[in-house]
Parts: C-alpha cells; structure tokens; sequence
C-alpha cells in the first residue's frame, strides 16, 4: 500500500501539479495586489472619486461595487495568461502531433525491443524460486508459483 503511495507521490504529474498550483497562487496574488493597487483607485477616480467613489450606499448600506470589478478584472487577467501561456501552447503542440509534423515520445528501435525480449525469456528461464535451477516447461502458467 505503501509503495503504490509513493510511486503515485514520485511519478513526476503530482510534483508538477504542485509546483502549478504554488506558481499560480503566486501569479493570482500579484495580480491582485496590480488590480487593488492600480486599478481600483482609477474605477474611484472616474466613478466620482472621494470617499464614496465606486460604491453608492441605500439605507445606510455600502455596497462596493468597484471590488467587484476589481475581483472581475483579475479573474479575466489570470485566466488570459493561463489560457495564453499554458492551454495553447499545449494544444497547439497536440495538434501537431496528431498531424504528424511533430514527434512524440521516441519509440524505441527493433534492436532495443529485441533486447528487451531476450532479457525477458533469460529471466523467465531462471526460476528464482528454484536457487537459479533452469525450469524445464519455459513459460510458467498463469497463477502458479
């Protein structure tokens, strides 16, 4: 049980969701701190400025309607970088492949496979149950030790 955890933790897709998510909650902060610094005193200044400027108020009651802007613009600016920088490289690289001008993942050649399949049947001949005895029938049957 353990083991299964640790492949899944070391497999590489879980390190680098984690350093996506920590790398995007970082970008998301900056450009908070862009659209509170900059963006949401310009909404107050061109909705009527002063102490009221990007809110009005009903029965006492404030409503801030140039956080929401704010909170709206940023959603916009960090899903645009994302989309711009992430999804469509990846798709356009998709696509390529699937059209065949760029390869994928390096096949491996005839001589490698045929290797691979010689160290299979010469671990399959030695039976390590046996103390490095040959076994006589090859192939072992499925299910049995």
């Amino acid at each position: 049980m353990l083991k299964g955890f640790k492949d899944f933790l070391l497999r590489g897709n879980v390190v680098d969701l984690a350093v996506a998510v920590v790398v995007g909650s970082a970008f998301t902060a900056v450009v908070t701190a862009f659209t509170e610094a900059f963006l949401e005193p310009l909404i107050k200044l061109f909705s009527g400025g002063g102490t009221i400027g990007g809110a009005f108020v009903v029965d006492g009651v404030t409503f801030n309607w140039s956080s929401f802007v704010n909170s709206v613009i940023t959603f916009i600016i960090t899903a645009a970088v994302v989309y711009f920088l992430v999804v469509l490289p990846l798709k356009t690289i998709q696509e390529r492949r699937q059209r065949g001008e760029e390869s994928g993942p390096a096949e491996p050649t005839e001589v490698e496979l045929l290797k691979e399949i010689r160290d299979l049947l010469q671990a399959e001949r030695v039976d390590p149950s046996s103390n490095g005895r040959h076994s006589s029938g090859g192939a072992k049957a499925a299910g049995t030790e």
